[in-house]
């Protein structure tokens, strides 16, 4: 991405309140909210426009982060539609100044956010399925720009879904490893948690205690992100989680510390690692 300048609007000073974002010589404009706010959200005069919105919070049964993706040719009339919907504490809208967004814009816009959520598979997608749009080509690369001004601004609201994972290649001096019953599984910190990299083994069998951690990893069975293998589990894609521990409950089938259960190449743990930075 290219660098940018970044105004921030706190609409009631709050940092956590009613916020507006734009970026320099960009169309675009974002409005966020918490649920609490949602009423002044929704009295915005921008919100009578197109534009694609995402809500987000945690889902009930797993306590993962949740993402709903959505878009409407007037957006304040759509969020009225999910007051019913309790998994979400948050709404992000993206419109365009110029009023140049039509509905086969803001479907394509909805379309690859719900593909690039889905790959990235950080949050529970409440919504798997999009109308999705097609564009000519030169209205596809425009939106395509519009995009990535978004994806810019988003971790600043809040919304850290669809931040870039890390190369497990070119940062392999800084891997973790999580090591129990001769499986290996690998990993790394990240500004939102802690990734387990495709290829890392998981135990099979799951401790009878651990309700929530089997609950996570049958999810991640039924979205396909791991998979049984002879005696074990194994990611077949990169997992993102909250935390190292709950990597590490994912990999040992039970509740785990994180802090300890991953160390470095020499065995150093990552309390010590952690400790040793600051």
């Amino acid at each position: 991405m290219q660098p940018a300048t970044i105004k921030l609007f706190l609409v009631h000073g709050s940092p956590n309140g009613l916020r507006i974002a734009e970026l320099s010589n960009w169309s675009g404009k974002a409005i966020a909210a918490p649920r609490t706010e949602i009423s002044a959200l929704i009295k915005r005069e921008e919100l009578s426009s197109p534009g694609f919105y995402l809500l987000t919070g945690v889902d009930p049964e797993s306590g993962d982060r949740a993402l709903y993706i959505g878009e409407a040719e007037n957006v304040a009339n759509r969020l009225k539609n999910h007051a019913s919907k309790d998994f979400w504490n948050s709404a992000t809208v993206f419109v365009s100044k110029d009023e140049n967004l039509t509905k086969a814009h803001i479907r394509y816009l909805e379309g690859i956010l719900i593909d690039k959520a889905l790959n990235n598979g950080s949050s529970v997608l409440m919504n798997a399925v999009s109308s999705g749009a097609k564009l000519p080509e030169s209205d596809a690369a425009e939106m395509n720009v519009f995009l990535e001004k978004c994806l810019q601004l988003l971790p600043v609201l809040g919304v850290p879904e669809f931040s870039e994972k890390i190369d497990q290649i070119s940062e392999s001096k800084d891997l973790l490893y999580c090591k129990i019953k001769g499986l290996t599984a690998s990993g790394k910190r990240t500004a939102n948690g802690f990734i387990v990299f495709a290829g890392s083994q998981a135990v099979l069998e799951h401790r009878a205690s651990a309700k929530v951690v089997r609950a996570k990893r049958e999810m991640l069975m039924e979205k396909g992100s791991l998979e049984k293998s002879d005696n074990h589990l194994v990611f077949v894609k990169d997992v993102e989680f909250g935390s190292p521990s709950t990597a590490g409950s994912v990999v040992r089938g039970g509740s785990t510390n994180g802090l300890t259960s991953w160390k470095n190449s020499k065995g150093i743990q990552l309390k010590t690692i952690a400790e040793s930075d600051t």
